[in-house]
């Protein structure tokens, strides 16, 4: 059913994005790659992928923050591989600290590419998916889009308006055969997670090792990361016919997290 689909996945060279990536490849949709990276490695990416699983590659280095690259990214991928089937929201960047020591410049970042982004995508995508009254919008969230946690004001924030946003768009194209729904999960070990270990330790006054255990995975009652693979099963079924009714849905897959 995704076959020859096109799909293109923001922030999608590493992590849970390329994990999404991989899985809509081997579904066999043709994919758009994006974010910032070393030339060279994403060309071997591409050809990897595009060598696996029979597919065509495309690679857009939009910089996320930009609202006229990513509009430029949009149109690329209508010229390059014939238009947008599938679009997943899922570039996204961190940073922690007290509320009233956040740096500002952190905190636009942040609202930029983990909110504003999904806004710009999410505009410029939609007039292809209504001309062919077919589309799945995934939009990365995260279980900060159902709870809060301390130091994280600008990540917290900007995935509650995700979620928003996902439910307003699913409202406004319900009828157009385009469904629109957050994926929220919880920890996963990825670079990004890894990133902000040392941060949240100075933060805490505790040690790495103790942030993993009694932060990360203590909020998460099976004591176990999310795994790329889950994340990226999920979103291919969003994607796939037998979710077709499933649109405004804020879906978490964290260890059971947010039913505490």
């Amino acid at each position: 059913m995704l076959h020859k689909k096109v799909a293109l996945i923001t922030g999608s060279t590493s992590g849970i994005g390329l994990g999404i990536a991989r899985g809509f490849a081997a579904a066999g949709c043709d994919i758009v790659l994006n974010r910032f990276g070393n030339p060279d490695d994403i060309a071997a990416l591409r050809a990897n992928l595009a060598d696996e699983f029979v597919i065509k590659v495309d690679y857009d280095g939009a910089d996320m923050s930009r609202a006229d690259e990513i509009e430029a990214m949009i149109k690329r991928t209508h010229a390059n591989l014939g238009g947008l089937d599938i679009l997943v929201n899922n570039a996204g960047i961190q940073h922690v600290a007290p509320v009233d020591e956040f740096p500002l410049d952190k905190w636009n970042a942040i609202i930029a590419i983990n909110l504003s982004a999904a806004f710009h995508t999410i505009r410029a995508a939609l007039p292809l998916m209504k001309t062919k009254r077919w589309g799945r919008i995934i939009n990365v969230a995260s279980a900060h889009a159902l709870v809060a946690s301390p130091y994280k004001s600008a990540y917290v924030a900007a995935k509650h308006g995700v979620a928003g946003l996902t439910k307003t768009v699913a409202l406004e194209v319900a009828e157009q055969g385009i469904t629109v729904n957050a994926i929220c999960p919880g920890y996963v070990l990825t670079p990004l997670v890894a990133q902000q270990i040392p941060d949240t330790a100075k933060a805490r006054g505790i040690s790495e090792d103790e942030v993993k255990r009694t932060v990360l995975l203590a909020a998460q009652p099976t004591r176990q990361f999310v795994t790329v693979e889950q994340v990226a099963a999920l979103s291919l079924f969003l994607a796939g016919e037998d979710a077709a009714s499933i649109t405004g849905a804020i879906i978490p897959i964290e260890g059971g997290w947010t039913a505490q």
